[in-house]
């Protein structure tokens, strides 16, 4: 019963969060919480002195009247908040373009989350449409990616759902003074989608223990099933910081961020060469510790190595002992939920940081991935022990790595290690023709 008038100089008191929320009331607060007037003057408040005014719509905001009566109710509201968001959306990037001299990844990933309130959330849709969201996850910052673990009580039957969407969230309009509100508005991203129909027969099975089955999903997902129950345990998602950011933050809520086209950079490298100059930054990690950090420097491979539709680099050959890695501890990935936790054997989590010979990550992924007991056996004189291989592969590569286990010293040693390059790839990369 109160008068519009009383209602809109109350609202006029407000900031710009809590008159998006007050909209969500009814239909009349909506209409009212719009007002041109009280978002004009959030607008000319908001509007910092780098910003060069130029064109004719904000020359008018402050002729006052015009502005309000010859545009429709929210128009403001709009424009605010399109201000906002390329100012926060700046303020964040700038700190991307600070470079890892050893990785050649952004080194202030963590301080760029801060400042972007960004968090990630899964939502499970159901076969009848019915949404359930998952928040709260837990975080493990690696050198090269962020490993993302959600787990509770109350997770829909595994039967009933079709599909799993990763997203980025970060507050509409982001305030450094103060946390972000868990109800407040908020903007989505999406950064991968993945199908849940038959999720034991159509994914790769990682691994298993006494009460979790392990079943990975490209790109980087692993979803825990209860062994007991055939229903989830917990998902974990495997994030690398390769354009980790653009695809939380600048993606939509129904459309994944495209990166641009690469500009190759022209060179007069022999013409017997594949690829040249190349860096591989490899850590092997289960969740929570570290297994292996390493990192490789020019890496090429000749014409000659081009062949099935890859070109091969090798980064650590059977015969080069001096090359060899060791790996510390016994390989598995950690999980937990609310109440039990344990570790998946002979798994683990593979971050792959591949840089051209101009400093530009060329391939990048961090994914779980499992080993396999080989029928081979060790021919070489300094290691005699088991064989285990562990592959990886999506669209633009694949990585086989071979391992020896030496039972003395209850370690496992790197003796192979190729990354397999596509050739559609690298062709989409440089516009050559390999």
């Amino acid at each position: 019963s109160m008068p519009s008038e009383m209602l809109l100089k109350i609202f006029s008191y407000l900031d710009a969060v809590s008159l998006l929320s007050l909209g969500c009331v009814n239909k009349r607060f909506h209409e009212l919480a719009n007002d041109n007037g009280i978002w004009l003057k959030l607008y000319s408040s908001s509007l910092h002195p780098k910003w060069k005014i130029k064109s004719k719509q904000t020359e008018t905001a402050s002729l006052g009247c015009a502005a309000l009566h010859d545009k429709k109710p929210g128009y403001w509201k709009k424009e605010y908040i399109f201000k906002q968001t390329c100012a926060f959306k700046t303020r964040v990037m700038r700190l991307v373009k600070f470079l890892d001299p050893y990785t050649g990844l952004p080194c202030k990933n963590k301080e760029a989350m801060k400042v972007s309130g960004l968090s990630w959330i899964i939502v499970l849709k159901d076969k009848n449409g019915k949404e359930h969201i998952v928040e709260k996850p837990k975080l493990s910052f690696k050198d090269t990616s962020v490993t993302v673990l959600w787990c509770g009580t109350d997770w829909p039957c595994l039967d009933i759902l079709s599909t799993l969407k990763l997203f980025g969230v970060t507050p509409l309009l982001p305030d450094q003074s103060r946390p972000p509100n868990k109800n407040g508005p908020r903007r989505f991203s999406l950064i991968a989608e993945y199908h849940l129909a038959n999720l034991t027969e159509n994914s790769v099975a990682v691994g298993a223990d006494e009460l979790v089955q392990l079943f990975s999903l490209s790109p980087g997902l692993l979803v825990g099933i209860w062994k007991e129950k055939n229903e989830i345990a917990f998902v974990m998602a495997s994030l690398h910081y390769n354009q980790l950011l653009e695809r939380s933050i600048l993606g939509s809520a129904t459309v994944q961020y495209a990166p641009p086209p690469n500009k190759p950079f022209l060179d007069d490298i022999d013409s017997e060469y594949g690829l040249h100059d190349y860096s591989l930054h490899l850590d092997l990690h289960g969740r929570s510790c570290m297994y292996l950090c390493g990192s490789f420097k020019c890496l090429f491979c000749r014409k000659r190595d081009i062949e099935n539709g890859y070109l091969r680099l090798r980064v650590v050959n059977l015969k080069d002992n001096r090359k060899h890695l060791p790996v510390t501890g016994t390989l598995g990935i950690c999980w937990e939920t609310d109440v039990f936790k344990g570790n998946v054997k002979d798994c683990f989590v593979m971050d792959v940081t591949l840089l051209d010979e101009t400093g530009k990550p060329f391939w990048c992924f961090s994914a779980p991935v499992h080993m396999e007991l080989s029928t081979k056996s060790s021919g070489l004189y300094d290691y005699m022990g088991h064989i285990y291989t562990a592959d990886y592969a999506d669209s633009e590569g694949k990585v086989c790595v071979e391992f020896i286990w030496l039972e003395e010293t209850k370690e496992y040693i790197i003796v192979t290690l190729v990354l397999y390059i596509s050739t559609k790839k690298v062709n989409s990369w440089y516009g050559t023709n390999y």
